[in-house]
């Protein structure tokens, strides 16, 4: 029996709406595939375009060569070598740890390191830079290169770069003043002045590397290469180049002879951390500049741990990555006295022809000080007190000068304790003790008792709590040189481009002028010039037969807990000096013993006269 026509017009009805809700949701599909497609295709497409080609390509940085270094005759200092380090990205290894341990084994034994010190090179160097490809070993051969290349996949991450390595060809040849180069950290990569590096990049650390880093630095370039499915370079795939720009070479105001001179002085007492600095007194120019003991910097163009580079630092008293010449803080001995005379002359508290008794000692408030020796000179001036070293005519001066600021203003108008602004990194300030500075130490508990009148008597021969450095007292005396221009101290002379072409010219303005009266220079100068070449002058067994006039002083410090320490300043010629020389030793003893043979042979280099002085005559060689 056939269904009621009512009946059978609900099913169709039904399976009408069934199809039109399929048909419906089919086009609302093609609808949504269609416009899905028209996005990818139309408004992405370009995007998409460019990710599918970057799949195809890789780009590589290319490091810059830094520039040379050179000394004022051109000679090179530093400059570049290329080699092969062997890198690993370790975000590239393989996850399970079993898995990385045996790639980092098998690596390891390519080159001759144990896993244990791969996995503790890859952990020190990323405590330093994290995130950094990491450097396992440099100066890898060929036979290396051409094994990863047919083994690639078996080394994911792993690869070897041809990279600029510094050179030195005198090998520790003045390496605290020209510094090191290495990896830039964390904490660098957020200063301004490291800004477009990368984790992985180097940059100067400490000497003019670090001073004039962004000048030596140069540009990185770039390399895109065409690469197959599995990341390979695939023949001429390379797509275009962008060369690094080199770094320009920086030109040192550092005579090589006198740089060579002071080196060897120092290195004649083996036993004793020793500084010397020669300057120009009217450009501040430094000829040359070293610290005893020192180290080659060629170390540090290998990768280094942390545990490697505290090695250098174990021993804080023989300390060979410190600068003494501008990092160390000394008792000057008698060579201070020059500041103790200026400040006198210039205050009014003696003339040049005011005379002291000096007796061999004098009592002040019941503590005794006396001379070097036990030593009485009778009645001296300014000039003879200056020749023979006469402690006492100094004492008399600190106590005459303990009511006023006097020694102390001096001391800091002519730069002591105070920062030079020379063009490296890493000065250190000083101390000039003063009542101020004394008193409240004593308030704040850092000392047993306030200032006292012996302690200006102290300073006055450059004894107590007095701080200074080498470069410090080479500015002061050539201040007194000059007529009162306290220079600023410089090394870097010039740079140039790869073509010797002169980009820019170093010429720092002077700090400040002092006045300092004619008469007064006069009379200091003369005194300084019998110390070193007349018969009864403190030096003169080492000064008094060389050709060329000077004006010198010895110094020596007593620096508790260590034996004596050794000064030497030395202005040459006299009486219009062009150069200041300043030797000091520590535990050298007596100043004309140690320091001062050491500034004449720095001198014989630099006037390039062969003379020995024996007895005060001169004994040619």
């Amino acid at each position: 029996m056939s269904p009621p026509p009512g009946d059978r017009i609900r099913s169709g009805n039904r399976l009408a709406l069934r199809i039109a809700v399929l048909g419906g949701f089919a086009v609302a599909l093609f609808a949504i595939l269609f416009f899905r497609l028209w996005n990818l295709q139309v408004i992405d497409g370009d995007s998409y375009l460019a990710e599918a080609q970057n799949n195809r390509t890789r780009e590589y940085r290319v490091l810059a060569p830094r520039g040379d270094i050179l000394d004022r005759d051109g000679n090179v200092l530093v400059d570049n070598r290329t080699s092969l380090a062997l890198v690993v990205d370790t975000s590239k290894l393989p996850e399970d740890e079993a898995e990385a341990n045996a790639e980092l084994k098998e690596l390891g034994g390519l080159v001759g390191i144990s896993l244990h010190k791969v996995k503790r090179t890859i952990r020190e160097e990323e405590e330093v830079a994290a995130g950094a490809p990491v450097t396992l070993r440099r100066d890898v051969g060929y036979d290396l290169v051409y094994y990863l290349e047919e083994n690639q996949r078996r080394f994911p991450g792993v690869q070897v770069q041809r990279i600029f390595v510094r050179d030195y060809p005198d090998a520790s040849r003045a390496a605290h003043l020209l510094g090191t180069v290495g990896e830039v950290s964390e904490e660098e990569l957020e200063e301004n002045r490291y800004t477009g590096l990368q984790a992985g990049d180097e940059v100067g650390q400490g000497g003019v590397e670090e001073t004039y880093d962004r000048f030596l630095r140069g540009e990185p370039g770039t390399t895109r290469v065409q690469v197959n499915a599995f990341g390979q370079p695939t023949p001429g795939g390379q797509l275009v180049s962008k060369p690094p720009a080199p770094g320009d070479n920086l030109q040192l105001s550092i005579d090589p002879k006198v740089q060579e001179a002071g080196e060897g002085a120092l290195g004649s007492y083996p036993s004793n951390p020793s500084a010397f600095v020669t300057m120009d007194v009217n450009s501040g120019e430094i000829l040359g500049m070293g610290s005893y003991p020192t180290y080659d910097p060629t170390v540090f163009t290998k990768p280094m741990t942390q545990a490697q580079y505290d090695e250098y630092r174990a021993d804080p008293e023989w300390a060979p990555l410190t600068n003494r010449v501008t990092e160390s803080h000394y008792p000057t001995g008698s060579t201070f006295k020059m500041l103790t005379a200026l400040a006198a002359l210039e205050g009014g508290v003696v003339t040049p022809s005011t005379t002291i008794v000096d007796n061999g000692s004098i009592e002040v408030a019941g503590q005794r000080f006396q001379n070097a020796g036990n030593q009485a000179y009778g009645s001296l001036s300014m000039v003879r007190a200056m020749q023979v070293s006469s402690d006492v005519y100094f004492y008399e001066l600190g106590r005459e000068m303990n009511q006023t600021d006097l020694l102390q203003n001096w001391a800091e108008r002519l730069g002591i304790s105070h920062p030079t602004g020379i063009d490296l990194p890493g000065e250190a300030e000083g101390l000039v003790p003063s009542k101020e500075w004394r008193d409240q130490l004593f308030a704040e508990g850092g000392t047993e008792r306030p200032w006292a009148v012996g302690d200006n008597i102290q300073l006055a021969t450059g004894q107590g709590d007095l701080q200074t450095d080498p470069l410090q007292m080479a500015v002061a005396y050539a201040a007194l040189a000059n007529g009162g221009r306290l220079v600023t101290p410089h090394v870097g002379m010039e740079l140039e481009d790869a073509f010797g072409r002169v980009l820019k010219e170093f010429d720092p303005p002077a700090q400040r002028e002092v006045k300092i009266d004619q008469a007064t220079r006069d009379v200091i100068m003369q005194g300084l010039h019998d110390s070193a070449q007349t018969p009864e002058g403190t030096s003169y067994p080492v000064f008094g037969g060389f050709p060329i006039p000077v004006a010198g002083k010895t110094g020596t410090a007593q620096r508790t807990p260590h034996d004596d320490q050794a000064w030497y300043v030395v202005l040459a010629p006299y009486p219009n000096p062009r150069i200041v020389t300043v030797v000091t030793i520590e535990e050298g003893g007596f100043g004309a013993e140690t320091a001062a043979p050491a500034a004449l042979m720095i001198l014989e280099a630099y006037f390039h006269k062969q003379a020995t002085a024996v007895g005060g005559e001169t004994v040619a060689e």
